[in-house]
């Protein structure tokens, strides 16, 4: 039987208990993060923000909640031409004004990020999804073609179980406590990945970036809000969308990427039968998202 155990195998691990091999196996170490800029926007808020490849279309790429850059830049790989990453406010070393925040602020980081960079396509994860909700109700020609991947809450507030798991990390983070907030983190990765050497990378990788530089207590607002006040309002969005859901995620309820696969006039739909697709199914994701925004 295996189990996840903080702090690592100094080796990288990991170990193994009860039958089976029990030596630790070396895994590949996470890659460096590579070195990200401030951004003045036109709001008045300072954004963390990196660039990738070059030349035409350019994307966006905005983040889920208490996430960052370094998650959502797998999901880019494939795709061509240049890629804008930035952590909204509140996360990262983006600033962190006053609260209360909404989406509707959310979404004016987003459309900073595209506006400076020139990008005429967006990608959204769970919360950046609803952000990106948020700006196409605002202005529904903005992009050419957008992706809403796990998209977590449309018109209705999300589940209790969101707010709980964003406390448990800020109070993690707060404390102090490595192995605390190791075990936060630890929950996002499915069970059978929590104690591989993929598994440890990216937990490290984390734990570094929420110790380095925190979440904003700002944020534990958001959970109780939704995007958009009704859901036809984007039947007036003019971009092609890929919407990506998952049958089973508590946090990113299947029905919720229904829902809005269904309010867009111009979508398509794809549910995936098991969470943690990034880590199952990361080839077929990756393919499916770069075939739809290099088309």
């Amino acid at each position: 039987m295996r189990d996840f155990r903080w702090p690592p195998p100094p080796d990288a691990g990991p170990r193994t208990y009860g039958p089976g091999p029990s030596a630790p196996r070396t895994g590949r170490p996470a890659l460096p993060e590579p070195e990200t800029e401030l951004v003045d926007t036109p709001h008045g808020v300072r954004l963390e923000r990196l660039i990738t490849g070059s030349g035409e279309p350019v994307t966006v790429f905005a983040h889920g909640l208490g996430s960052g850059i370094a998650t959502t830049r797998p999901l880019g790989s494939a795709v061509a031409g240049r890629k804008i990453f930035f952590q909204f406010r509140g996360h990262g070393r983006s600033d962190a004004p006053v609260g209360p925040w909404t989406y509707l602020d959310l979404a004016r980081d987003l459309r900073a990020m595209a506006d400076l960079g020139g990008a005429t396509r967006a990608l959204g994860v769970s919360l950046g999804a609803g952000a990106l909700c948020r700006l196409l109700v605002e202005s529904p020609e903005r992009f050419d073609r957008v992706v809403f991947y796990l998209p977590a809450v449309l018109d209705e507030p999300r589940s209790p179980a969101v707010r709980q798991r964003l406390d448990d990390l800020l109070d993690a983070i707060e404390s102090g406590d490595e192995s605390e907030l190791a075990e936060e983190v630890s929950r996002e990765l499915p069970p059978a990945v929590r104690n591989t050497p993929a598994g440890w990378a990216y937990l490290r990788q984390r734990l570094e970036q929420l110790q380095r530089d925190g979440l904003a207590p700002a944020l534990s607002t958001l959970p109780d809000q939704f995007p958009v006040r009704d859901r036809s309002a984007l039947a007036s969005v003019t971009a092609h969308a890929l919407v990506i859901g998952c049958a089973g995620d508590e946090l990113h309820p299947a029905p919720v990427a229904e829902q809005l696969a269904q309010a867009l006039p111009n979508a398509t739909l794809h549910i995936y039968d098991k969470p943690g697709v990034l880590w199952t199914e990361r080839a077929d994701l990756r393919a499916r998202i770069s075939d739809f925004l290099n088309g």
